[in-house]
């Protein structure tokens, strides 16, 4: 999806948004109504809650898509992943939640590695420009789009505690597919064959890889599921080399691969918890 938004460059990233969104919905209703769920797509208690995250979204999507046109497929793809470790923060600030020092030292250590991917771009603040200041602000939009991701992911845990999924998923893709028509006004272009063939199948896709997503979490754990979501990352660095000849710099991999394994660290540590906890739980069952 990423690669066929980089490919078309000339777009305005609100424009990016809505073709993400609308056209996922395709995929996503046609598969509610063969399952025969096409009603509870449409069921909520907190349509302001939905809105709220579509803003977000939205917001972080933009972000990421301008990004993608600043900077090489890989690093806006790493940068990406700062998301999960930014939650965490704001997980224990705003939710209070208790995050042990193992899950802070990981944070901490992903975050490293994010910086390690920046230190290059950020030429804003130390005047030079070796690699311009378009990649700089492209650097900076990225990570700040990973922060929005973040305090979206914040807004889902509160829809899941009375929202199906169903509802979640398709009122994002309608809330962001509306929002995102506001942005018009600020140069919309009409896109050749070629990128209207690309922003249509990044939508579909895209609505695709979601239904495949949600139905793996049915039938495995997270902590079996997520750390293949970082494969991606590896398929942007290959895909990003070899049609766009990006080649990734020492950097980017030693960060990328900081940021990988703080993930990955803190998905196996919260399995064993979750198994230490369930057998607690058995061995106190009278």
């Amino acid at each position: 999806m990423a690669t066929m938004l980089k490919a078309t460059l000339t777009i305005p990233s609100g424009q990016m948004v809505f073709f993400r969104s609308f056209f996922a919905l395709l995929p996503v209703l046609g598969y509610l109504a063969w399952k025969g769920n096409l009603t509870r797509a449409f069921q909520t208690k907190r349509p302001l809650g939905h809105i709220l995250r579509g803003l977000i979204g939205v917001s972080s999507m933009s972000l990421g898509f301008f990004a993608l046109t600043r900077l090489p497929l890989p690093e806006a793809t790493a940068i990406g992943y700062a998301a999960p470790l930014i939650i965490v923060i704001l997980s224990a600030v705003l939710l209070h939640e208790r995050v042990h020092v193992f899950r802070w030292t990981t944070v901490l250590v992903g975050l490293a590695g994010v910086m390690v991917i920046l230190w290059p771009r950020l030429t804003v603040f130390s005047g030079e420009t070796p690699m311009g200041d378009a990649q700089s602000v492209g650097a900076l939009a990225s990570l700040a789009g990973a922060v929005l991701s973040a305090f979206a992911m914040l807004q889902v845990r509160t829809l899941v505690q009375t929202e199906r999924t169903e509802a979640i998923v398709t009122y994002f893709f309608i809330s962001a597919s509306v929002i995102s028509l506001f942005t018009i006004p600020f140069g919309w272009v009409w896109p050749t064959p070629e990128q209207a063939a690309l922003l249509v199948g990044a939508g579909f896709f895209g609505g695709i890889g979601q239904l495949l997503l949600t139905s793996c979490y049915r039938y495995a754990d997270m902590s079996v599921i997520a750390p293949f979501e970082y494969v991606s990352l590896i398929l942007t660095i290959i895909i990003g080399f070899v049609i766009f000849a990006d080649v990734p710099t020492a950097t980017m991999l030693v960060g990328a691969l900081i940021i990988v394994a703080s993930g990955i660290a803190v998905i196996l540590r919260e399995r064993y918890l979750g198994l230490d906890r369930a057998k607690s739980r058995q061995a106190n069952t009278p």
